[in-house]
């Protein structure tokens, strides 16, 4: 069992999440958190592109040279 939050949803967002819970045969929890764990490995996988960027050490690697490297 997880944890209960509360959250406020404009009135379109929760129409078109009973929908969805309804067409799916899921709980509106259930995509509630699924929306959420794809949220947040998104944002993790950002700011790792941004600390990489940020990183002067990290080489900076052409399209040539990668297609190079690919052969393409």
């Amino acid at each position: 069992m997880g944890k209960a939050i509360s959250v406020r949803i404009t009135d379109d967002i929760a129409s078109k999440l009973s929908e969805i819970a309804k067409e799916t045969e899921r709980s509106k929890s259930f995509h509630v958190q699924k929306a959420l764990e794809v949220y947040l490995a998104g944002l993790a996988d950002l700011q790792v592109a941004v600390d990489r960027l940020r990183d002067t050490s990290d080489p900076v690697v052409t399209i040539d040279a990668m297609r190079k490297e690919l052969e393409l």
